[in-house]
């Protein structure tokens, strides 16, 4: 069951995708997780006579595959209450358009379902992503919110991304939301809701990444086993804690990554708080045979430095069960003497 080791490659859109395939390649990887922007992946091309033949060439070229394609930042858009300046931002011009909020989320939503038609080009059966939320505003609960709002985004979540699942079931392709503040599933509670609002419809699963739970205090490790069956992509990414001093807070201060002050951080696979071990004895455990995806973020270090120092990490320690119980070879021995 041995799992492929990708690299995600959103934080390596500013190259071209194939100097990303040439980096992977020389530190190890096994693969790509193709993000849906820079150069990468354009979803509005998905019907494009050799498009996506001409990225797997890419890939292939330097001994790479790919298991899965991202879409956050459109994914995002689709939800989310309000629509402003950080999301032109992160949009294209096609999404954005004259940025009237209504029609950002429309554009958004049909991105999404391109992104699904060019994952089935790929061969690729799980697209990674957001979904954005317009209940996450609502957090700080002052002024408070009342029951009916909160039912009525989950209400909006549902009737927005039916429509985009509904074109992945045509295709074959699952969508993997990363459960991750400022979605519609933040935490365990939410993700329980966002299930219960989507119907429990086999399109809609999990992309799991540990570094948002550890700073919230959820038990990563926990919900592998209570969301097994729904866990459809795994990303690696690691969060150091720094809130023992009674002056770092958790909500994050409004500082920038990287500065002391935080309460929390995201750093480079391996360097945070994140039991790895135990979550990938418990992969083993529910077994998921899909691909880890190293998703590399860390302002404290060069990524070219950490990405492959990430990777040996990980190896190390995304082993396979074992064929037989440790326990076995007594038996065995049992049976000879007899």
């Amino acid at each position: 069951m041995t799992r492929p080791i990708t690299l995600f490659t959103g934080q390596w859109a500013d190259l071209p995708l194939e100097e990303v395939a040439r980096l992977a390649s020389s530190w190890g990887y096994d693969g790509l997780e193709l993000a849906c922007w820079g150069d990468h992946l354009d979803p509005w091309r998905w019907d494009e006579p050799g498009y996506a033949e001409g990225r797997l060439e890419i890939l292939d070229r330097y001994g790479l595959k790919v298991w899965a394609i991202s879409n956050h930042l459109k994914g995002q858009a689709v939800c989310d209450d309000p629509i402003d300046q950080r999301h032109r931002d992160i949009l294209s011009d096609r999404v954005w358009g004259d940025g009237e909020p209504e029609g950002v989320r429309q554009r958004a939503a049909e991105e999404m379902k391109n992104t699904g038609r060019l994952a089935a080009k790929l061969g690729v059966k799980t697209v990674v992503g957001f979904t954005g939320s317009s209940i996450w505003k609502y957090i700080a609960m002052f002024p408070p919110a009342s029951q009916s709002a909160i039912d009525a985004g989950y209400e909006d979540f549902a009737s927005r991304w039916n429509p985009i699942l509904d074109v992945f079931d045509e295709v074959g392709v699952r969508f993997a939301h990363e459960v991750h503040p400022s979605e519609i599933a933040y935490d365990y509670w939410t993700t329980t809701l966002a299930l219960e609002a989507i119907g429990h419809r086999e399109a809609f699963g999990l992309n799991w990444d540990p570094s948002h739970m550890v700073w919230q205090d959820i038990d990563p490790v926990s919900f592998l086993w209570d969301f097994r069956d729904r866990i459809y992509h795994v990303d690696c990414k690691d969060t150091k804690q720094r809130m023992t001093n009674g002056r770092n807070g958790r909500l994050g201060s409004h500082l920038a990554w990287g500065q002391a002050r935080r309460g929390w951080d995201f750093v480079s696979t391996g360097h945070g708080d994140v039991p790895w071990e135990s979550a990938f004895r418990m992969l083993n455990e529910i077994g998921y045979s899909g691909p880890i995806s190293i998703e590399w973020e860390d302002a404290g270090m060069d990524r070219l430095i950490g990405a492959p120092e990430a990777l040996d990490y990980v190896r190390k320690l995304a082993f396979d069960s074992p064929e037989a119980g440790f326990d076995a070879a007594f038996s065995a021995r049992q049976e000879s003497k007899a």
